[in-house]
């Protein structure tokens, strides 16, 4: 079995938002405090969840990213945790891509390294967060899709998945191929081992430019259109009710909250 996941570079979520810079020719985000960028967590959980049935079944996992300026560290960390190879698909053409446009530049360089019988995404990044990529990546290669993955089990070519719902998850079931998208509730990500480093900072990534791929992004780029980035702004009043003991301060709590009508 043959198994594809799609990772993604991005800024560290964890960076406090005033470590973050808006370049205004690109309208896009950057890291003052010179913080590196991490892979994105959803896509550790995608990892994860092919590693799982790479160790029941026999798979080959091959992880492919999208983008420039790639730090290895971060991009081979897969490679750390298990999988079998890993492809960089980069260049300037690549930047600041609409989620229609990274669809059709990954559905061009899977097709450019075959076929896959499954496809694993993480369910978002944590950058623009709007779960998009996936959907239009299955609807482009014409693959069932399977959404919010918190668990997935293979029984010859069917994959079964459970779905995560807001009080328990769904069963969902289909043939392969297919792709899917996989949630935190899957569980923790593997930590890298030490062969597993060793192995990683020797292989080195398969590396495709724009110009290998079967795409023409001036047909279709910039379908959406950002005119406008900026770092919201938050206010706080806050103000400190004090009492004798724990008794009268929770007393003159209630009371304060009684009279700005939230309680």
């Amino acid at each position: 079995m043959n198994i594809i996941v799609c990772a993604k570079q991005v800024l560290d979520p964890e960076t406090p938002v005033s470590g973050f810079v808006i370049d205004e020719d690109s309208i896009s985000l950057g890291s003052r405090l010179g913080n590196p960028p991490v892979l994105n967590g959803f896509d550790e959980n995608a990892v994860e969840a092919a590693l799982r049935i790479k160790d029941s079944n026999n798979a080959e996992v091959t992880v492919i990213s999208i983008g420039n300026n790639f730090v290895m560290d971060v991009m081979k960390k897969p490679i750390s945790m298990g999988a079998d190879n890993l492809v960089l698909v980069q260049g300037s053409e690549l930047e600041n891509l609409d989620a229609y446009s990274t669809a059709h530049v990954l559905a061009s360089a899977i097709k450019n390294i075959g076929l896959p019988d499954l496809i694993i995404c993480g369910r978002q990044a944590s950058d623009w967060d709007n779960s998009q990529v996936p959907l239009i990546l299955a609807e482009l290669l014409d693959y069932a899709c399977l959404t919010l993955a918190q668990g997935i089990t293979l029984e010859s070519n069917t994959i079964k998945v459970e779905r995560v719902i807001p009080d328990g998850y769904q069963v969902l079931e289909s043939q392969l191929p297919a792709l899917v998208t996989v949630s935190n509730e899957l569980g923790e990500p593997r930590y890298p081992t030490l062969r597993g480093i060793m192995n990683a900072g020797k292989k080195d990534p398969q590396i495709l430019s724009y110009s290998d791929l079967d795409v023409r992004l001036d047909e279709y780029k910039n379908n959406f259109i950002t005119t406008k980035l900026s770092i919201p702004e938050s206010q706080q009043d806050c103000e400190f009710v004090q009492g004798s003991d724990d008794e009268e301060s929770g007393r003159l709590l209630a009371m304060k909250l009684r009279e700005a009508g939230l309680i």
